[in-house]
């Protein structure tokens, strides 16, 4: 369970720290790559970065990326909730260049 802080209204704060040994890149090239060590079975977060527009889908250790799976633009930061508890978990993540290769950067939280 991740427990984040509160405001003076008691509202939550989306802060989450970045796991340490959390880091992944990935090279996003016109072949189908995830990340090479699964994200830690208590990570339910992820920040996903990519230089370049990306396709991408969340798995297992056997998924791939198509044409037809979500469209990712470059230079945007976002946070994806990778399941946890009763949903299952996703272990890896997928990519696919949509354009020129590019990297992919991926940090789990906590």
């Amino acid at each position: 369970m991740t427990s984040m802080p509160l405001d003076n209204d008691k509202n939550l704060i989306p802060a989450l720290r970045l796991r340490a040994g959390g880091a992944h890149t990935i090279a996003a090239t016109a072949t189908s790559a995830r990340n090479t060590t699964a994200f830690n079975a208590a990570t339910r977060v992820v920040s996903v970065y990519a230089s370049g527009p990306v396709y991408l889908r969340f798995g297992d250790s056997t998924v791939t990326a198509s044409t037809s799976d979500h469209f990712f633009p470059s230079g945007l930061y976002y946070d994806f909730a990778i399941g946890g508890g009763k949903v299952g978990q996703s272990t890896n993540l997928a990519v696919l260049r949509a354009d020129t290769d590019c990297t992919v950067y991926i940090s789990e939280k906590q």
